[in-house]
């Protein structure tokens, strides 16, 4: 039986509003990071995320469908 390419998945998984802005806007910059939090609860569109625990996560894949 073989395992599931869970490398895939650890791949496409971003933990932290820090890697989040990193992957959207090319920097984690404080500014960059306050603005990923306003596209999760404030913004007309919200940014497809959720929380594991503390933290905010978002999958690469579904930010791409977002983006475009």
């Amino acid at each position: 039986m073989a395992a599931p390419d869970t490398d895939a998945l650890a791949d496409d998984l971003l933990i932290g509003a820090a890697q989040i802005a990193r992957h959207i806007f090319g920097s984690d910059e404080d500014r960059f990071t306050r603005r990923v939090y306003y596209l999760m609860g404030r913004a007309k569109c919200r940014l497809p995320s959720f929380r594991l625990g503390f933290q905010v996560a978002a999958r690469k894949s579904t930010l791409r469908q977002w983006i475009i």
